[in-house]
């Protein structure tokens, strides 16, 4: 796991005060949504607004891709890393 990876992991539990999971409990590849972790709409925004704060990325509402890095926290890694 990178360095990167895990604090993600870390930002999605403060940030949605999940006190119950540690990031050793969410799978890098698992999907974040659905039948993964189970997190929904609301959830989205808060990690994008969360994503946003720390590492000074621009995120567009209205992209369709999205969906595409939001699936898991090697996808949002990836993103991150492909606009810094």
């Amino acid at each position: 796991m990178s360095q990167l990876e895990q604090e993600l992991k870390v930002l999605i539990i403060d940030t949605l005060e999940l006190e119950d999971m540690t990031s050793e409990d969410i799978d890098s590849n698992e999907p974040l949504f659905a039948d993964g972790l189970g997190l929904d709409s609301i959830d989205a925004l808060e990690i994008g607004v969360a994503i946003q704060k720390k590492f000074q990325i621009k995120l567009d509402a209205n992209s369709e891709d999205n969906k595409k890095h939001f699936q898991s926290i090697s996808s949002i890694a990836k993103f991150i890393e492909s606009n810094q």
